[in-house]
């Protein structure tokens, strides 16, 4: 069982308040890319960080972004580890982040099933009226991990953070 300083506590609520450089409306702990804080001795923290995939180009802005937000809380010494196993996975997002990305017009990806069958036909609800009668329209949105899609009922275009 790991324990959790009060310090930690707070450091880890300030790192996880940062938003996601790509997606501005989530935060890090609500991406749940965010896997710990430890104090590692006065004025020296370590924080553990998961990208979305390997190689995902916003893990520097993230690293550089808690750095700042730690130093500016009086901690001097702040390094940024990235974690790659366990991978991280869209079922990391948290159920508010999930509701954050609807609201801002994000189709939220689908939990995962623990076991059964993988499904062959996905779909996927729009974020502006409800509907499921949406089509693809390319595997590659704004960020490698968002699809465009467009609702066939209301005609609107919207991203769909896909399933990992």
């Amino acid at each position: 069982m790991v324990t959790t300083t009060p310090l930690e506590e707070e450091l880890r609520r300030l790192a996880g308040a940062v938003p996601d450089p790509e997606l501005p409306v989530l935060t890090l702990e609500e991406l749940g890319v965010l896997r710990g804080v430890q104090v590692l001795g006065p004025g020296r923290v370590e924080v553990a960080l998961t990208p979305t995939y390997t190689g995902c180009p916003a893990v520097e802005a993230m690293s550089s972004d808690i750095e700042r937000v730690l130093h500016e809380h009086g901690i001097p010494d702040v390094s940024v580890v990235k974690v790659l196993t366990p991978a991280w996975s869209t079922d990391d997002i948290s159920a508010e982040g999930r509701r954050k990305l609807a609201e801002f017009g994000i189709a939220p990806p689908r939990p995962h099933a623990a076991e059964g069958p993988v499904s062959l036909s996905l779909s996927v609800r729009c974020p502006h009226c409800g509907s499921t009668d949406t089509e693809l329209l390319s595997r590659f949105s704004s960020t490698a991990c968002k699809a465009l899609r467009r609702c066939a009922s209301c005609r609107e275009p919207f991203d769909h953070f896909k399933e990992l």
